[in-house]
């Protein structure tokens, strides 16, 4: 198995840079805030209290780790932000796992070399993945990847967040093998690009096809997002089955939602009603958070709850 993953040095070289990304401001320097130092001061001072924050939050940050961070210009996106083969470190690693796959099981070379090797970029293949996996006798493949393909080819935004949302499934789920593996067959993936498109879609006035693609995703993968809702960038979506977001639901970056997670309106009020979550959050499963609350920064949810007041940050 290991022969099929790419090379160290690159996988390396992913995660240097999104880390050196995360410890610079936008200025370039170091952000103090993330090296806090012990200078002996009063414990109760506002200083040292910050310095406790920033050590919780590194807590934290070593269970759920961060992977994806926002802000990264273009030419410097390690990713591949461009999306194009060259340069672009995700694509190439998921072409040379497929080609070591290929090898290891040969009855698997057709599939592989239609869903991934016959493409030529990361986009195209993931909608002709997307597209197979949502296709039935009135949304055809050919149709589906079409709408697919001229979203993700053409928003640089969501070029971004594909590749970002890959690696965090490959980085926070311990059973994905591979990034190939979690581009073929993990449903949370498929359902999140999926609803990358549908947003797009939706702002850009095409409702009713944004909902047609909303209700294939839930009858397909029992995954319900309402294409208005707003998500970040390098989400996971770990199972996924039963997972409800509302119209109005806001969910920052490097978030993981278990399966099961509802966040969903109260049945109260109108508008603004759904829940928004803080960066770095992770939801365990079959939680239910109702209403227009906050769930802080970095906070955790133990699974089975039911969470109607806001969750303080860090929590």
């Amino acid at each position: 198995m290991a022969a099929c993953l790419c090379p160290l040095s690159e996988m390396h070289s992913i995660r240097t840079v999104l880390e050196k990304q995360y410890d610079l401001d936008d200025g370039g320097q170091e952000n103090p805030t993330t090296r806090p130092e012990s200078n002996g001061s009063n414990p109760n001072s506002p200083s040292t209290s910050a310095a406790s924050v920033m050590v919780m939050r590194k807590k934290v940050e070593r269970i759920f780790p961060v992977y994806a961070r926002g802000g990264l210009s273009p030419r410097s996106d390690p990713v591949g932000y461009s999306g194009l083969s060259l340069g672009d470190k995700i694509w190439d690693s998921v072409r040379l796992e497929a080609k070591c796959e290929a090898e290891n099981e040969p009855i698997l070379s057709s599939f592989l070399y239609a869903s991934i090797l016959s493409h030529d970029c990361l986009e195209r293949a993931l909608g002709f993945i997307i597209a197979n996996r949502l296709q039935n006798n009135t949304l055809l493949e050919t149709q589906l990847m079409d709408i697919f393909c001229d979203v993700l080819v053409q928003n640089r935004g969501i070029k971004r967040a594909i590749r970002l949302d890959l690696q965090a499934f490959k980085e926070r789920d311990p059973s994905c093998l591979s990034y190939c593996s979690a581009l073929l067959y993990l449903k949370g993936y498929h359902s999140l690009q999926t609803h990358r498109v549908a947003h797009a879609l939706w702002n850009q006035g095409r409702k009713v096809l944004a909902l047609a693609l909303q209700s294939r995703v839930s009858e397909v993968f029992g995954i319900d997002i309402h294409p208005a809702a707003k998500i970040g960038e390098g989400i996971l979506l770990d199972h996924g089955t039963g997972l409800v977001i509302g119209e109005t639901a806001v969910i920052g970056d490097r978030v993981s939602l278990m399966q099961g997670v509802t966040l969903g309106g109260s049945g109260k009020v109108t508008g603004d009603r759904h829940p928004k979550v803080g960066e770095g959050a992770l939801i365990g499963a079959s939680v239910t958070v109702l209403g227009n609350i906050k769930i802080g920064e970095g906070a955790m949810i133990a699974s089975g709850s039911l969470v109607l007041k806001d969750i303080p940050q860090h929590r």
